[in-house]
């Protein structure tokens, strides 16, 4: 479910919801609520310049605005309480932000170690692509590498775990892609 406030998130999960996406005005209570559920929550490290574009006066950059600092907030109390977080990105609608995905999931290190950044947008976002079901488009096992498992592994050049800004520049760094195992 789509919630950004307490109240919100508080009802998907009385209603049995087990992700909730964005969440970035949560409170302590709520996140403790999140974490004793067992649900899952979709961040997304936003980049600034998708609020700085919106005009000035603007309802959407008031929205904005009052959401951008909650973006730091609710990473942190995911963090402290344990929270399944996956990594999301609505970025996808913007074809100059798309080709900056590895960037935005670069800036998650302002929260997390570059392994566990990694670790987020791999193996445990396959984890809550699972919880679909008969509706998880893709078949066989996804977020491991073994045999039979539906794999994309990518070649880097360097080490991300040092440098996770390898990440930001796919087609200077990325030296082979292969999709779909």
């Amino acid at each position: 479910a789509l919630a950004f406030i307490p109240a919100a998130i508080r009802r998907a999960i009385d209603a049995g919801v087990k992700s909730i996406e964005h969440g970035f005005l949560m409170d302590e209570a709520t996140s403790a609520l999140i974490a004793e559920k067992g649900v899952w929550l979709s961040l997304q490290p936003l980049p600034e310049e998708m609020r700085t574009n919106l005009p000035v006066g603007s309802v959407e950059r008031a929205k904005a605005d009052e959401v951008w600092p909650g973006i730091a907030r609710a990473y942190g109390l995911a963090k402290k309480y344990k929270i399944k977080t996956a990594w999301g990105t609505d970025v996808l609608f913007s074809r100059a932000l798309a080709q900056r995905q590895g960037a935005i999931l670069a800036s998650v290190t302002r929260w997390h170690t570059p392994a566990e950044a990694l670790a987020m947008a791999t193996g445990t976002n396959a984890e809550l692509l699972a919880l679909s079901g008969k509706r998880n488009p893709y078949p066989g096992k996804l977020g491991v590498v073994e045999q039979g498992a539906l794999a994309d592994l990518l070649l880097v050049d360097g080490d991300p775990l040092t440098n996770i800004e390898l990440i930001a520049d796919p087609a200077k760094n990325f030296v082979i892609i292969m999709k779909d195992g």
